[in-house]
């Protein structure tokens, strides 16, 4: 263990939500929930106003809404987001080479590799300084913990929340991690947590009375000796630069379950070229296809093949992902599916291009409810409008969509930088109104109009 706090955990806060709140400003102060939208939705982020009223990450949806009726409900903008995480991970990097990401809105940083701090002085400068140079580029906040492991640092930051900075002295965790719950450590989930409560540990004072050999024989030997190990403070752990992705996926849950054979086939293509979208976006290729099907009875299927060698060609993702689909039932119907590619290489082989039946074509950009008209044939597609996303109208400017349906569509114009601005609605086949790309939530350089590259959204993404 070191003998300074100079391992830093940052955790934005509410991060989904509070870029929603800085980007319009009629929600600011107001709970705002952003998460899957249909029944069988959950909440991603919860505002703090939220809060309040008992709604957290991971909530079903349906239990959100009958927690806080009033809330504002939004889709999450993930290439919004992803450009704000970015830029703050831009500034966690000049600190430190050793910056781990565990998330968009979380993460790791050795302050010590990077000669910013060596002492408790200059890892609290450190810190408060980071959280102003937050604050400065993207106008959200972040909460800082320090401490001489991450397993503690993690646990300063949880207690500076929201927009603090907590610092846990080498010398005084012992005293600090006793009266908590062991749901604290690392590697105790809700599973661990109810076989420790069951055998009379609740706190991570009852972890060191019990002893080693008891967590050994209730847990397991690797298992035993690792918690016992943190419930005395010792956590070796390194930040890791660089984290190997294992696979690439994407999956959609349905509102409704999908019994039409034909329609799963179409959606599993579908899945198949956002993955492979992805896979390309991050200049990977992989050897192994992954089907997901989770069936009405709430039962999961995972199905796979391994190709000759890796590719990132949507075609043979398409056809390896219907292959695998022949063998699953789904007559009672299914409520998710999910494609993923796994063996992840940074090449692929040419080879491979031959097991696609047929001519390679093009990734395929259509979203969910989009209608494929056969050649020559024309088919009208109603234009959707998500709760929350940006728009723009020739002679209002730009706004949000506050909700859609029925044909209609209902935008608040404002900017980030505006007062709370007026809503209005719209057909949705009105040509004077358009997705448009999210406004900058820090005016930059020339004025607040202009749009930073770096904050471009990208409406397809899932």
């Amino acid at each position: 263990m070191r003998t300074a706090p100079t391992i830093l955990h940052l955790d934005m806060d509410a991060f989904f939500a509070s870029a929603e709140q800085a980007s319009k400003p009629s929600l600011r102060g107001k709970a705002v929930i952003v998460g899957g939208l249909g029944p069988r939705g959950v909440v991603a982020t919860a505002s703090y106003e939220a809060r309040v009223f008992g709604v957290h990450s991971a909530m079903p949806m349906a239990q959100a809404r009958r927690l806080a009726p009033n809330a504002a409900y939004l889709v999450p903008r993930f290439g919004f987001y992803r450009a704000i995480s970015e830029q703050v991970m831009g500034l966690l990097r000049a600190l430190s080479p050793l910056v781990e990401p565990l998330s968009l809105d979380e993460a790791f940083v050795d302050l010590e590799a990077g000669g910013a701090a060596w002492d408790e002085a200059s890892a609290r400068l450190a810190g408060e300084k980071l959280r102003t140079d937050i604050r400065a580029v993207t106008g959200l906040t972040g909460s800082v913990g320090l401490a001489a492991s991450k397993m503690l640092a993690k646990i300063a930051s949880e207690q500076a929340k929201p927009d603090g900075l907590v610092v846990i002295d080498p010398g005084s965790e012992r005293e600090l991690l006793g009266p908590m719950s062991v749901r604290i450590l690392p590697g105790v989930g809700p599973a661990t947590g109810d076989h420790l409560r069951r055998a009379g540990i609740h706190t991570v004072d009852e972890i060191v009375e019990a002893g080693e050999d008891e967590l050994v024989r209730l847990l397991g030997k690797a298992h035993g000796h690792g918690l016992y190990a943190m419930a005395l403070a010792r956590d070796e752990r390194p930040v890791v630069a660089e984290r190997e992705t294992k696979s690439v996926s994407v999956e959609d849950t349905y509102d409704v379950d999908i019994h039409d054979r034909l329609r799963v086939g179409m959606e599993v293509q579908r899945l198949a070229d956002r993955c492979v979208r992805r896979l390309r976006g991050a200049g990977l290729s992989g050897r192994t296809i992954v089907l997901k099907v989770r069936r009405y009875d709430f039962s999961t299927l995972t199905r796979s093949e391994t190709l000759r060698g890796p590719t990132d060609d949507p075609a043979v993702v398409r056809e390896a992902a219907a292959r695998l689909l022949e063998s699953v039932d789904t007559t009672g119907g299914v409520r998710l599916l999910g494609v993923g590619v796994s063996g992840l290489a940074d090449y692929t082989q040419e080879d491979l291009f031959a097991q696609a039946a047929g001519e390679v074509g093009e990734i395929s950009e259509e979203e969910p409810g989009d209608v494929v008209a056969a050649e020559g044939v024309e088919v009208a597609v109603e234009r959707r409008f998500a709760a929350g996303h940006d728009v723009v109208h020739a002679e209002f400017g730009h706004g949000w969509v506050q909700g859609s349906g029925l044909g209609r569509v209902t935008v608040r114009f404002e900017t980030p930088d505006s007062e709370p601005g007026r809503v209005r609605t719209f057909r949705v086949d009105d040509a004077a109104l358009a997705v448009a790309e999210p406004l900058p939530l820090v005016p930059v350089e020339g004025g607040a109009s202009g749009l930073r590259p770096d904050l471009v959204s990208h409406p397809h993404d899932p």
